[in-house]
């Protein structure tokens, strides 16, 4: 019952602070447009902050913490590619391929990541490293599978277009789409290398490695400045999501949603959690490993689907669908690695 009661512990509180966000905009005390600006805030300025003064503020062990990096960034690379080659064997519409894919691997670590480790130890922990090793990776990657997707669907369309044309017009059209499809996959790359950048969590943790490295203290009252700061992300992130969170849209694709809402928060974290247990994982590196495999599908991961032409109505159920049963799946998480003494 004790541990049964920490699991809950740890993740009723965000769940319930999304349903506040839902009941606010409902009785009209937040609006659409307080959300966009307080997601704006969170991402580019609160965000940022807690997670340089967590890098800032930690005992680095470099064989320990490169272990986890190492280990964090092989787990992503296998989950993306073999999810891609079994979607797009067992899918008969490969324009689902690239959606699937991504709501099936690339979970929410930074936003819905942190308040769940911030209720289990009080503190982010390991969290910003894995963020560090996987984030990169889940833009790049999307960004391979996300453009192939989308040649799927301009296939489908060209092949309707171009049926009653002779076969010179549809070699012309075919080298015009090729050099086209390629445009795009180099100004999406382009884009995503700007994106990791410029990205205000990446940039937070990188400023934060000198502090940690070469162990300079932050002055006090800055610190404690920064830390008032930091810690209005949590609640305002969460209270955004429960604001945009909509029931009616899981109707639509729904078994396409429910099979990769299933691979997010059962299957992939099945497979791999044993792995990270028996190479030595535990405490807050365990959490880490965690919340990269069973946290809900990233929210940004529905923006890139849409404007890379994926099919994004499958990406926004599925976000919807397994930010919805993560409450019971990664409490479920949580209470079983309690039981056994490892976080």
């Amino acid at each position: 019952m004790e541990n049964f009661m920490f699991a809950l512990n740890a993740t009723m509180p965000v769940f319930l602070i999304i349903v506040l966000g839902k009941f606010l905009i409902k009785r009209g005390i937040i609006t659409e447009k307080w959300t966009k600006v307080t997601d704006k805030f969170a991402f580019r300025v609160a965000l940022p902050i807690t997670l340089f003064l967590d890098i800032a503020d930690m005992h680095m062990d470099p064989r320990s913490n490169l272990k986890l990096v190492i280990f964090c960034m092989l787990v992503t690379t296998i989950m993306f590619f073999l999810t891609w080659l079994l979607s797009y064997i067992f899918l008969k519409d490969k324009t689902m391929v690239g959606s699937f894919t991504q709501g099936s691997v690339r979970g929410s670590a930074a936003i819905l990541g942190i308040p769940f480790a911030m209720n289990v130890y009080g503190r982010v922990g390991m969290v910003p490293l894995m963020i560090l090793a996987v984030v990169p990776l889940f833009n790049a990657y999307s960004v391979i599978i996300l453009a192939i997707s989308s040649n799927f669907r301009n296939k489908k369309k060209d092949i309707k277009e171009v049926s009653d044309r002779d076969d010179l017009e549809d070699n012309k059209l075919s080298v015009l789409d090729k050099e086209e499809d390629e445009k795009a996959i180099k100004l999406s790359f382009g884009k995503v290398l700007k994106s990791i950048v410029k990205n205000p969590l990446i940039i937070g943790i990188a400023l934060g490695f000198p502090f940690c490295i070469f162990k300079i203290k932050i002055p006090f009252i800055i610190h404690q400045s920064l830390c008032r700061v930091g810690d209005t992300a949590t609640a305002l992130m969460l209270i955004s999501i429960g604001a945009g969170f909509e029931i009616k849209d899981l109707t639509a694709k729904f078994k396409h949603s429910f099979i990769s809402t299933s691979i997010k928060l059962v299957i992939l974290p099945l497979i791999f959690m044993p792995i990270a247990v028996s190479m030595g994982f535990r405490n807050d590196s365990l959490l880490a490993i965690l919340i990269m495999l069973a946290s809900p599908a990233a929210i940004s991961a529905y923006v890139m689907s849409k404007s890379m032409n994926n099919d994004y109505v499958l990406m926004s159920n599925t976000i919807v669908m397994t930010t919805l049963f993560s409450a019971v799946t990664f409490t479920f998480w949580v209470f079983g690695l309690k039981c056994m003494n490892l976080i």
